[in-house]
């Protein structure tokens, strides 16, 4: 039996492949950073993109920034603006509405059918989000807490096992995820509150697997938010404050 010793183009190969990776991994965490700083509102909406700003914070060349861009058109949060770079997407009122109403009829949507599918293990983790959302809230983190928060709606999405569903979802979410944050913003302490107090109901549903009563919270929860949201928008708000 020949010895499995790896041949020069082998070996490459392998080098090509970490690079790769290691090529990919960086994109992502550009795009990451990229979107969190857009979504926490540090940029006013309809506002030029500062790239050189960002270059300089982010410690990359424009090359990556602008692939990063790319990306947040295509989910919404920025529009390309040919030969003049990217700009913060501003939503009008009406925008708001219509999105937050699709918003909200897929998350019941997807609440029902995951009240079907759902498995034990996956509400456990649901669960241990939840409280560590909770414990976001307590802290006044509002990095963590919008972090987590959206992972707790696309994990009861996901348990839909509706991949048309999931295709929608994703490609509106992008789009009010930046208003999303700051509606949390909106009467301060009282809608955040709200919130925290909205998604125990929605643990309790779904922990009964009560997809009819799910259905109901999620779309009411998602119709406050959209309050809310106009609510800060009508403020002219800019740049969400720090939580008190």
């Amino acid at each position: 039996m020949k010895p499995m010793i790896p041949s020069d183009a082998t070996s490459k190969a392998l080098s090509n492949a970490d690079s790769a990776r290691e090529d990919l991994s960086l994109h992502d965490e550009i795009l990451t950073r990229l979107r969190d700083h857009i979504v926490e509102g540090n940029i006013p909406d309809g506002s030029r993109v500062p790239e050189r700003q960002l270059c300089e914070m982010l410690k990359i060349s424009r090359t990556p920034l602008r692939e990063a861009l790319k990306v947040l058109a295509s989910e919404g949060l920025v529009e390309l603006l040919p030969n003049r770079g990217a700009r913060v997407k501003q939503l009008s009122e009406h925008d708001l509405g219509e999105l937050f109403d699709v918003m909200g009829g897929l998350e019941g949507l997807a609440g029902r059918l995951a009240c079907e599918r759902i498995t034990d293990a996956e509400i456990a983790e649901i669960e241990r989000l939840h409280y560590e959302m909770y414990g976001f809230y307590l802290h006044r983190d509002m990095h963590g807490y919008f972090h987590v928060n959206q992972l707790i709606h696309q994990k009861i999405v996901e348990a839909s096992r509706n991949a048309t569903l999931q295709s929608s979802y994703a490609n509106l979410a992008g789009r009010i995820r930046r208003i999303r944050y700051s509606a949390n913003f909106a009467r301060k302490r009282e809608r955040w509150g709200e919130a925290m107090r909205e998604h125990e109901t929605i643990l309790d549903a779904l922990r009964r697997r009560a997809g009819s009563e799910l259905s109901d919270i999620l779309f009411a929860h998602l119709r406050n938010k959209r309050t809310a949201a106009v609510e800060h928008l009508a403020a002219g708000a800019v740049a969400a404050p720090e939580p008190v």
